[in-house]
């Protein structure tokens, strides 16, 4: 969530430092019906955050229409079968666009009890949402649903501030995804948090979870502390 070196570089004696650390990866599913990820939702670009350059895609289908397609081609429709799993054929919806729903996020840390915390469902988290110890290490892992249709390409990006500088900026593939009932989860890549006098204080985040027509289903501004201690119980 935060490299220590960008915070070396950001010290009040070098404010001209503001570098990013960027960490891509691909999800492990990340074939999709009928329509191509596009290079952007893979790879990432520099400019993300700007939503007004759209990727152009091929036409949607339903999840019906997904399943219908291609029926006399053996390997296509096992491969569809593996892909949709449990997605019961005979109520698949007509419903162009799918529903993502993020339920919650966990900060897990070796040695110690798991921090389970929900998604508001209105507005962004008041006060400070959680406290990181310096230099320890830990990892997210979010928990999420899908319904009425396939999303393509979901991924995940997270930009992080301390004193106005951006001092982070990390992208994931998350993967692609077919609507079932039990929520899938997905952990991130372990990292240590920094630590130092310069790395403690009070920090402000960004976190979406966008998919490849660059539809948000989340986005969350939030402040977290690194302090020297964790938060007690």
């Amino acid at each position: 969530m935060v490299d220590e070196t960008k915070l070396d570089e950001a010290k009040p004696n070098d404010p001209t430092s503001s570098k990013v650390h960027e960490t891509d990866a691909e999800g492990a599913d990340t074939a999709t019906l009928s329509r191509q990820p596009s290079e952007a939702s893979i790879h990432g670009t520099e400019d993300d955050e700007d939503e007004s350059s759209k990727i152009q895609l091929g036409p949607k289908f339903s999840l019906r229409e997904h399943l219908e397609k291609d029926e006399d081609d053996e390997s296509l429709r096992k491969w569809k079968e593996q892909l949709l799993g449990n997605v019961d054929v005979t109520s698949a919806g007509e419903s162009l666009e799918p529903e993502v729903k993020i339920l919650s996020l966990t900060i897990l840390s070796p040695g110690r009890p798991d921090i389970e915390l929900a998604i508001p469902v209105q507005g962004d988290p008041q006060g400070s949402w959680f406290t990181l110890k310096e230099g320890s290490t830990y990892s997210l892992r979010f928990s999420f649903t899908v319904n009425n249709n396939i999303v393509c390409g979901l991924r995940y990006t997270n930009t992080v501030w301390k004193t106005g500088l951006r001092v982070d900026s990390t992208k994931e593939m998350l993967g692609t995804f077919s609507p079932q009932q039990e929520p899938y989860t997905h952990e991130m890549p372990e990292e240590t948090t920094p630590s130092g006098y310069f790395a403690r204080g009070s920090y402000t985040a960004r976190t979406k979870f966008l998919d490849d027509d660059n539809k948000c289903y989340l986005q969350m501004n939030y402040t977290f502390d690194i302090q020297k201690e964790w938060a007690s119980a």
